[in-house]
């Protein structure tokens, strides 16, 4: 509706800046015929008056046509240099994107309607550049970051290690650390790895029909040692349901979701997994009674390296990829994601997705 409104302004708009186009045109051609008017009348006080009225008439046509064009040069004169100076700003804009300068900002004037669209679309284009400018640079800054503490770990441990004085108990210790951050930055690099992967070709990636509630229950068997080590009670409520989707993809969705209750959910914890087949979609939650996250750290849930919590995230381990590949794997399903969590009330994901996945 609104969009019709606006098409429907734009048309007025038009016919009304044609009309003030004519307007402002014969208002020319009356000044210059006024103007002709005086000249000839100034120019018969001194060479007298053709006896023609044919070619007196012949005579105020040609100066009034002369006298029109001479208007109309000077118009176009001034126009075009206006539009010089603004495609002039056009290629400096470029210039400087090119370079790297994201801070480009056109303006144009309300007279200058042609170069809107031009202008709207290098600053939205600037825009754009800038936001992924700082995002590459908060992705280098969150790698060194993440990689740096387990370096330094490594290099600690393995310092001390040459202490020919250690007992046996922290030496095995300490080599304990090593193995552990060692194991984290392998995980680290193949979590890099898979969403580089993931974000290079989704048409890469086989689709097949399967059973979803089988993939679910197989998820859970296979976490088995994790969720029993912290005396946990895991209820599944799954509606039998078949989908056309990537199945190793859409696993490793539910391997991180499950994961992360377990991890941040405290021993003698519950986890519900549900299931509910729709006409054209399935919604899967898995719900938990672990810590809980902010409201105000949700809307940043799924972003690389995001933690809700630092201090909790260094003691459980994790480098806060695991919920973007989540996001990015639910994308390419054409599917949706959400949390619901508070403080100390647990966390609910609830994952949407097609029943059928092409990949067109």
């Amino acid at each position: 509706m609104k969009s019709g409104t606006e098409r429907a302004l734009k048309v007025i708009w038009n016919i009304l800046k044609h009309i003030l186009q004519l307007i402002c045109l014969f208002l020319l051609l009356a000044v210059c015929w006024t103007g002709t008017l005086y000249i000839t009348k100034a120019l018969y006080f001194y060479t007298g008056s053709p006896s023609s009225d044919y070619l007196v008439q012949l005579i105020n046509v040609i100066i009034g046509v002369i006298l029109f064009m001479c208007c109309l040069l000077l118009f176009s004169v001034y126009f075009n240099r206006k539009e010089m100076a603004m495609l002039t700003a056009i290629i400096d804009a470029m210039r400087r994107i090119s370079k790297g300068d994201f801070s480009v900002k056109l303006e144009y004037r309300s007279n200058q309607r042609e170069f809107e669209k031009i202008a709207h679309s290098i600053n939205e284009m600037a825009g754009e550049l800038g936001r992924m400018e700082t995002m590459r640079q908060d992705f280098i800054s969150n790698v060194s970051h993440e990689i740096q503490s387990p370096l330094t770990s490594i290099q600690g441990f393995a310092e001390a290690l040459r202490n020919l004085g250690l007992s046996e108990e922290k030496r095995i210790h300490y080599l304990d650390i090593i193995e552990r951050e060692s194991l984290r930055l392998s995980q680290m690099s193949d979590n890099l790895l898979k969403l580089s992967s993931l974000e290079s070709d989704p048409a890469e990636f086989e689709t097949s029909r399967y059973r979803l509630d089988r993939q679910l229950q197989a998820v859970v068997l296979a976490s088995e040692p994790q969720w029993i080590a912290k005396n946990f009670y895991v209820e599944l409520d799954l509606q039998e349901a078949e989908i056309v989707a990537a199945e190793d993809l859409l696993r490793q969705v539910w391997v991180n979701l499950l994961h992360n209750s377990i991890k941040f959910t405290p021993p003698g914890g519950r986890v519900v997994i549900s299931l509910i087949k729709r006409e054209n979609e399935v919604e899967i939650a898995i719900s938990d009674t672990g810590i809980g996250i902010d409201e105000s750290d949700l809307p940043r849930l799924f972003e690389r390296f995001y933690k809700a919590d630092r201090s909790r995230n260094r003691s459980v381990g994790g480098s806060g990829l695991g919920l973007s590949i989540v996001k990015k794997i639910v994308d390419i399903h054409r599917g949706d994601i959400t949390a619901q969590s508070a403080p100390g009330q647990g966390t609910t994901f609830i994952t949407t997705i097609p029943c059928v996945w092409g990949k067109s």
